[in-house]
Order: structure tokens, then C-alpha cells, then sequence
């Protein structure tokens, strides 16, 4: 953790690195909300390596002694009698990418400069936006606000890649997570353990002039991709994720990736937070950014995060294959402002007759 002080207004900035091993994206925000307060005048706020009181330890972490082998044995056989179920799930997600519908596995990501192998220089650079203004957006397309910012980011990337003579004709898929967590399982930080999330596949649409046929095109991607995961276990949510991941397991391990395996084009992430104004021993948190990796055969992260009303954009990229990160920054301004605008227009503009047809 670094304390950065110095900015403007007496203010100051927290950086803090944690192991993606440890913590997924809705654990950090658990562990931030028990580190804040809505009351600016609390003081005694804990830190946020300190580990709760040794009454809350014992209350909320698994039994000991004669049950555990119980348990573990329970546990085992559960996993046994899933097996078949397994195999049906598998091959059901690739028959769906064979089909080229959303899920959790692509077989139909184009190849472009962000699916390079990546070298140890980083960019990274943030932006934040009112949310109401992505609600206002989302209600006139009945979409959600997460499909809002899948429809921002595949503007901002199509653009960036046309100005670099890039864009492939058919569209960026983006791996998008998905949290599957289990809200009774509570480790001693009050959350669920170490990472807990699947992964959808969702085209961005990038191949369209249009920003409202972009978002409604999205909006069917996650739609459909959501379908492919509704009703299964969270175990079987897991297998299927950790085969549209293979790819990027392969591109890591092997430098390449075999046909007819793609990698996706790139990492998107939406973690919600608290919202209303939070504070720590009476500092105010003005925005959070998260950042996170980019790895081989996917060479740019973005993660959004939203809390106090406004939702954060964190992109983090290959210096060598994702240059000059300023430009998609730009170009999620620009984006938000044309989708604004033709919501603005009233309820019968052309957003929602054009998302309400698919």
C-alpha cells in the first residue's frame, strides 16, 4: 500500500495491490465497506489490514474437529453425483460458440493488435461519469447499465483501432465476469473467500457505425449469454468459464493459441459498490479506480467500478500493444454523449424502437 499526497485541495490518494489470488473484484468491495462510514464525523475506523475482532473470526469461519471430515466427505460426493451434469454442460457451451451465440466460450474472437503477446511496460489511465447519466441510457433502451458500458467500451475500442487501421470486419468479443458467489459462505473478513466469478462472452458490436445499434446489439449478446448460465450450479458455472478462459490459459502458457481456439479480444469488468458519500476517519472518498492485469493474448484490462454516484473507468494496457491510452479514454466521453443524446431526444426516439426489436 502507498500513501500518494499532494493533490489538489489538500487531498491525497491510496494505492493499494492485492493478489488477484486472494481477493476478486466483489471482495475488495467488501472489504472497503468495512473499512467506511457514511458519517463524516466517526473516527476508530479500522485500517484495511486489520482482521475483525476474534468473536466475529469464530462466528464466521467453518466448524472445527469431529465435522470437518463430515463435511469434507459430503462435499466430495456432491461433486461426484455432478459429473454427468458436467459433461452435458460442456458440451452444451460448445456447441453454443460452434453457433456463434454468447456464452461462456468464443470460437469467433478476430484476431487484432490487443491479442498480442505482451511485454512488462504498462499504461494506464481512468476516467469517471455521472451514473445517472448511464441510467438515464439504460431506461430508454431497457437495457441495463452494465450493457451501457459494454456499449461505451466496444464505441471507444472501434474507434481507436480505426485510428491505428486495425479494425477487424467482425466484431470484438469481451470477456465479461460475472460474480457467482454464494452469500452464506463468509470467510473472516465477512465475505466470500478468494475469487468466485464466471465469465460470459459478449460481442461489442464494434463491426456498426451506429452507437444505438451497438447498445442494442449488445444488450441481445448479454441477454442471450446470460440464458446459457441461468439454472446451472455454481460449479457448473465455474467449468464452463474455465473453458472459455482455456485460450488465455493456453496463450500464457504456450505463446500462442491452437486453432480453433480464440482468445477474446478484451477484459471488461463492472463491479458495483456502495453508493452515497463514504468516509474514513472523516476523509472524504471522492472515486475508486480498480485496475487490473492484462496478460498474454489479451493485452488491455478495463474494470469500472461505481460508487458515490459516479461510476469510474480503470484501463490498464500493454504500453507496446495498447499505445497511447488517452484516446479510448476520449472516446467513452464521446460515446456516453452520443447515447445521452439520443435519449434525450424523448421516449420515442430510435434507441428504443431499435432496442425493444431485439
Amino acid at each position: 500500500m502507498d500513501l500518494i499526497e499532494g493533490l489538489p485541495g489538500g487531498r491525497c490518494a491510496v494505492y493499494v495491490k492485492v493478489h488477484h489470488a486472494l481477493a476478486d473484484g466483489v471482495s475488495v468491495m467488501r472489504l472497503l465497506q468495512r473499512i467506511v462510514t457514511a458519517d463524516p464525523h466517526q473516527r476508530q475506523m479500522p485500517t484495511l489490514w486489520e482482521v475483525p475482532a476474534q468473536a466475529s473470526v469464530a462466528k464466521h469461519t467453518a466448524p472445527r474437529g469431529s465435522s470437518r471430515p463430515l463435511t469434507l466427505a459430503k462435499g466430495v460426493l456432491g461433486q461426484a453425483r455432478g459429473v454427468p451434469g458436467m459433461v452435458r454442460v460442456v458440451a452444451d457451451t460448445t456447441w453454443r460458440a460452434a453457433q456463434c451465440r454468447s456464452g461462456p466460450l468464443t470460437l469467433a474472437a478476430p484476431h487484432t493488435p490487443l491479442n498480442e503477446p505482451i511485454a512488462g511496460a504498462r499504461s494506464v489511465a481512468g476516467c469517471s461519469f455521472p451514473i445517472e447519466r448511464l441510467r438515464q441510457v439504460a431506461e430508454h433502451a431497457d437495457a441495463t447499465i452494465n450493457d451501457v458500458v459494454l456499449a461505451m467500451c466496444g464505441g471507444a475500442l472501434r474507434a481507436y483501432l480505426i485510428s491505428r487501421g486495425a479494425l477487424p470486419g467482425a466484431p470484438l468479443i469481451a470477456m465479461v465476469p460475472v460474480s457467482l458467489r454464494d452469500t452464506a459462505v463468509i470467510d473472516v473478513f465477512g465475505q466470500g473467500p478468494g475469487n468466485k466469478i464466471g465469465t460470459l462472452m459478449c460481442s461489442l458490436a464494434t463491426h456498426l457505425a451506429s452507437p444505438v445499434e451497438r447498445l442494442s446489439a449488445i444488450r441481445a449478446s448479454m441477454r442471450d449469454g446470460k440464458a446459457a448460465i441461468a439454472g446451472r450450479s455454481r460449479n457448473q458455472a465455474l467449468a464452463m468459464s474455465a473453458l472459455g478462459a482455456a485460450p488465455l490459459a493456453l496463450a500464457m502458457a504456450l505463446g500462442r493459441v491452437p486453432a480453433p481456439l480464440r482468445p477474446p479480444n478484451v477484459t471488461i469488468s463492472n463491479v458495483p459498490g456502495p453508493q452515497g458519500a463514504l468516509y474514513w476517519n472523516g476523509a472524504r472518498l471522492d472515486a475508486l479506480y480498480l485496475l487490473s492485469a492484462p496478460v498474454d493474448g489479451a493485452a488491455l484490462n478495463i474494470t469500472c467500478s461505481g460508487t458515490n454516484e459516479q461510476i469510474t473507468f480503470g484501463l490498464t494496457g500493454c504500453r507496446r500493444a495498447v499505445p497511447a491510452l488517452s484516446i479510448l479514454t476520449d472516446q467513452l466521453a464521446h460515446e456516453l454523449e452520443l447515447l445521452v443524446g439520443v435519449s434525450e431526444a424523448g421516449p420515442g426516439t430510435r434507441l428504443r424502437r431499435i432496442a425493444g426489436r431485439r
